[in-house]
């Protein structure tokens, strides 16, 4: 079974999708001796992570962002374009178990 978990870990990486976003299950007994787990994929962020986020962006300290939640995502703004590399950066530093990506709507 390890190794089934393997290849497709192989193929998240090749494709550069984060190993964050599996959700390993817990291995079940199945017929003729072999296990079975599932892994879920996970696509956005839940309502615990982004309060989780929220937070930590409350208080880093960062003047002049804010942040909310819409739907699936986190959407930060602010004024200065270094302001919101700051936060990007402070995001990037911690570890919160999920996956993130940015994309910037503003050049």
């Amino acid at each position: 079974m390890k190794a089934l978990v393997q290849v497709i870990e192989e193929k998240f990486v090749r494709r550069q999708v984060s190993l964050k976003a599996l959700e390993h299950g817990k291995v079940e007994p199945a017929a003729k001796g072999t296990v079975r787990q599932t892994l879920t994929v996970r696509a956005g962020i839940d309502a615990d992570h982004a309060r989780r986020l929220n937070k930590f962006l409350k208080d880093s300290g960062i003047k002049g962002i804010s942040s909310q939640t819409q739907g699936e995502q986190l959407r930060v703004s602010g004024k200065k374009k270094d302001d919101l590399q700051a936060a990007i950066a402070a995001l990037k530093g911690e570890d919160f178990g999920i996956a993130l990506q940015f994309t910037n709507f503003r050049d």
